[in-house]
C-alpha cells in the first residue's frame, strides 16, 4: 500500500507541474479561480505526501511542498509559456499545505493521546 501511495503522490506532483506549465490551462480547468486551483492542488498534495511518507516530519513536508510551489512560479515566469508568475500563488500553495498539515497534526496528536489512554487503561486494570 505504501508503494501505491508514494506512486500516487509522485504522479500528482508531476501532473501539477505539467498543468502549471501549460500555456493555456483553461483548456483543462475551465474558467475556475486560479487561487482556488492552487489551494485544491496543494491540499491534495499535502494529504498524499503525508500518506505516502508518514515517517517524514510535517515541517519537512511543508518546506518541500512550499519549495515545489516556488518552483512552479519560476517555471511560469518562463516567457515562452505565456503564464504569469505570482507571489500570491506561492503564498496560496504554502498556506493550503500549512492548513492541511495543521489539521493532520491535530488528528495525529488526538489519535496518539487516545492510544496512550487506552494503553494506560489496559495496564492499570491488571
Amino acid at each position: 500500500m505504501h508503494r501505491f501511495l508514494a506512486t500516487l503522490f509522485w504522479c500528482a506532483l508531476i501532473a501539477a507541474l505539467l498543468i502549471a506549465s501549460l500555456p493555456d490551462p483553461t483548456t483543462l480547468t475551465g474558467n475556475t479561480n486560479d487561487k482556488l486551483l492552487h489551494v485544491i492542488a496543494f491540499a491534495l498534495l499535502s494529504v498524499l505526501a503525508r500518506l505516502a511518507f508518514p515517517s517524514v516530519s510535517l515541517w519537512k513536508l511543508l518546506t518541500l511542498l512550499s519549495a515545489f510551489g516556488a518552483l512552479i512560479e519560476l517555471v511560469q515566469a518562463i516567457p515562452v509559456l505565456g503564464r504569469d508568475s505570482e507571489l500570491a500563488d506561492w503564498i496560496a500553495d504554502t498556506l493550503a499545505a500549512a492548513l492541511v498539515f495543521g489539521i493532520i497534526s491535530l488528528v495525529e496528536r488526538n489519535r496518539n493521546v487516545g492510544r496512550k489512554r487506552t494503553e494506560e487503561g489496559d495496564s492499570g486494570s491488571s
